[in-house]
């Protein structure tokens, strides 16, 4: 959002006679507490589902009382609020978090306003296991009738099983009903006969499209015609294909509407699955396969149909870069964890549109009995590519398929060793990415033997870097002992009489381990000066502008 707009928003909140049960001031000046916040969002995320908003609000920096703003420095660093998205997600239902974090900046202060997501209906969201909501202003536990209320929605409610009475079997798409015969005679082999002596209306019953002659959202969705959108309005059921250069810059674009039957092969055609060409080592690798694997792209895009939060009004997204397919729909992920998805490899217990899944399912566009997420990860792991990258947070879901190899030590890594489980590949993806790892994830890798080093800096262990080939770069990760580097730099001043930093740092940068940044380098090698400061062994005859770095002299014993 632009600073204007955020500037109406917050106008527009601070004009309410008071707080709401989705609106929510704290001074917050210069910090505040982590549980409460968490309860806050527990309790705005409940309230705005219950109220049937999309979202509630949290400002920092605005007193309670007369709406004034006083200005917040919580958390001033960018990186720091960004953090807190994911702090959240820990602790809540499904890893729910933020929509985003806004800062603004009015001449009375800073003010940071929180864009809570309303509860997913059916899935009352709970901070720490506890579930919160809004008595009036003050925080208080959900009550029982209020978790119910929510938890029957998902029974209670499924946008895209409602009828529409306006609509006819003319607004539909005679070519995607033939197709959708066919896929259904596909899905059901042993139907395939009788299927031919259906008319429409009773085909369409059969495979879920229709309630008894009736149109639905899924109908249209599906099989309609482009100019019957309408019928779903303000839903934007329309997939839209960009295509980046290596610079971000746009290149070409497509936009496809219903029916969305057919859309799927369309965009699937735009793609461009170049082949990729492995560097050879030996017999490793193939000379040349695909990018992506086309089970990929379509399970990709259908699973985007299939959970659209159509009511949102947003349109599903396919975004090609050089090595690289982004997918991207609207609404939280159900499931919460993909972890747990691909673990289990079982059908989902809750579904946001289960009569559309349903459809889809009988016309051979997605697998309700569970695995399709998988065999993703399983692909990706056949090429020695990345695994699949989900990110859940600002209520969407965002998928990333690479199309090559971003670590040849961890291509080289599931080339030679066929033991690895599929979760400890994605485990060790993670490292491979530099993303950060749970407890349990670092337990069970150090458990293993598969990596070394200090969290978030991770790297393969010395028996996985002989068993790839890699000895010279584990050695390289490896650090060397302290006393080394404090040899190193008293026996260069005991040569040179003398050393500035910048004698020091040309000195120990080149030795250190790679997976240090520069940041921790320059912080590693003054805390190397440090220690040898505080050892006597070194004194600083310059100034902390330009030090000069000289041996202390111990004096001589006496026989």
């Amino acid at each position: 959002m632009t600073d204007k707009e955020l500037s109406t928003i917050l106008q527009s909140l601070r004009s309410l006679p008071a707080e709401t049960e989705v609106v929510e001031f704290k001074e917050a000046k210069n910090s505040y507490d982590f549980e409460k916040l968490g309860k806050y969002f527990s309790a705005l995320s409940n309230e705005a589902n219950l109220k049937s908003k999309q979202y509630a609000w949290l400002a920092f920096g605005v007193e309670n009382k007369q709406h004034k703003i006083v200005g917040s420095h919580y958390r001033t660093s960018r990186k720091d609020l960004d953090n807190l998205k994911g702090e959240i997600a820990d602790k809540t239902t499904n890893r729910i978090t933020f929509i985003e974090i806004h800062e603004l900046t009015t001449a009375e202060g800073r003010v940071v306003l929180f864009q809570i997501p309303a509860a997913p209906k059916g899935i009352p969201i709970a901070f720490e296991g506890h579930y919160y909501g809004r008595d009036g202003e003050a925080l208080s536990p959900l009550n029982l009738e209020e978790i119910e209320r929510i938890r029957v929605q998902a029974s209670t409610e499924d946008w895209s099983s409602a009828i529409i009475s306006e609509a006819s079997l003319e607004d539909l798409d005679e070519p995607a009903i033939v197709v959708a015969r066919t896929n259904f005679k596909n899905k059901f082999p042993d139907k395939a006969g009788e299927v031919d002596t259906w008319d429409t209306l009773t085909f369409l019953n059969k495979a879920k499209l229709t309630i008894k002659g009736k149109i639905t959202r899924t109908t249209i969705i599906l099989l309609g015609k482009e100019e019957a959108e309408h019928f779903i309005s303000p839903a934007d059921a329309k997939i839209r294909w960009l295509l980046k250069d290596s610079k971000g810059n746009d290149k070409d674009y497509l936009i496809i509407g219903c029916p969305l039957l057919l859309a799927v092969d369309k965009i699937y055609s735009k793609i461009r699955n170049s082949k990729y060409r492995y560097l050879k080592e030996g017999t490793l690798f193939p000379e040349e396969t695909d990018q992506y694997e086309p089970f990929t792209i379509r399970e990709a895009i259908n699973n985007c149909i299939a959970h659209q939060d159509y009511s949102l009004g947003g349109r599903i997204n396919v975004v090609e870069l050089e090595d690289q397919l982004v997918f991207t729909n609207v609404g939280s992920f159900i499931p919460g964890d993909i972890h747990k998805v691909v673990q289990d490899n079982a059908p989902e217990e809750h579904y946001r549109n289960r009569y559309l899944a349903t459809a889809m399912f009988n016309l051979k566009m997605v697998d309700t009995a569970g695995g399709g997420i998988r065999k993703m990860f399983n692909f990706q792991r056949q090429r020695f590519f990345p695994m699949p990258d989900y990110d859940l947070s600002g209520n969407k879901v965002k998928v990333t398929i690479t199309g090559k190899v971003l670590d040849i030590d961890y291509a080289r890594l599931l080339a030679r060793n066929s033991e690895l489980t599929l979760e400890e590949i994605i485990i060790l993806d993670k490292v491979q990415k530099k993303h950060p790892l749970t407890r349990e994830e670092e337990s069970h890798l150090k458990a293993r033997k598969l990596v070394e080093g200090r969290r978030p800096n991770y790297f393969l262990s010395k028996k996985m870097s002989q068993i790839t080939g890699q000895k010279a770069g584990y050695s390289k990760n490896r650090a060397f002992d302290t006393a080394y580097y404090l040899d190193l730099i008293v026996k260069a001043i005991t040569e040179h009489n003398d050393l500035s930093r910048k004698d020091i740092d040309a000195l120990i940068l080149g030795k250190l381990p790679d997976w240090m940044d520069a940041k921790q380098r320059k912080t590693k090698i003054s805390n190397l000066i440090a220690d040898l400061s505080r050892k006597k062994r070194i004194e600083n005859k310059g100034n902390d502008a330009k030090p000069k770095w000289v041996l202390i002299k111990r004096p001589e014993s006496s026989n």
